[in-house]
């Protein structure tokens, strides 16, 4: 029987699930470790400016991990271009590398999308993607650390 506190997690490089120790840390902790811009949004909840991460308009392929903690998150295969000025994938490479709760802040009821081994932040999902999921998982750049040409293997 595995331990509560290990998460499984699927590694979109090799198709495997490994069980992983949740990662906690103080936000001292994650402060001393993670660059301002990384840990304003992705400890503290924040956004960037729309048109100014780093990879909204990436088109290379590739895999997209947490900055937090290294988890593979979404790939470049399941990458769109909403128009937003955020990079929007229609679905992350496993529904257990990510977490999701609701979100009120703002005036406005959101769904918040979160890694599932860190509980980093990353944006936010909405039902308004193309087929065949039908979400935009609208992501932040900051939340995220791009490895080029990894070739990624969804988990169905």
């Amino acid at each position: 029987m595995p331990s509560s506190d290990l998460i499984p997690i699927y590694h979109a490089d090799t198709g495997t699930v490994r069980e992983l120790k949740k990662v906690i840390r103080t936000d001292e902790e994650w402060s001393q470790i993670l660059d301002k811009p990384v840990f304003d949004v992705a400890r503290k909840g924040g956004t960037e400016p729309a048109f100014t991460g780093a990879f909204y308009a990436t088109k290379i392929a590739g895999l997209y991990r947490c900055a937090c903690c290294g988890t593979d998150l979404f790939s470049s295969v399941d990458k769109f271009d909403s128009g937003t000025g955020w990079p929007s994938f229609s679905g992350p490479v496993s529904a257990m590398n990510i977490r999701t709760r609701k979100d009120s802040g703002y005036g406005m009821e959101r769904t918040e999308v979160l890694c599932g081994l860190c509980d980093a932040h990353l944006g936010h999902v909405f039902d308004d993607g193309p087929p065949p999921t039908g979400m935009r998982y609208c992501i932040n750049s900051a939340s995220l650390i791009f490895f080029p040409g990894i070739i990624t293997i969804r988990q169905e």
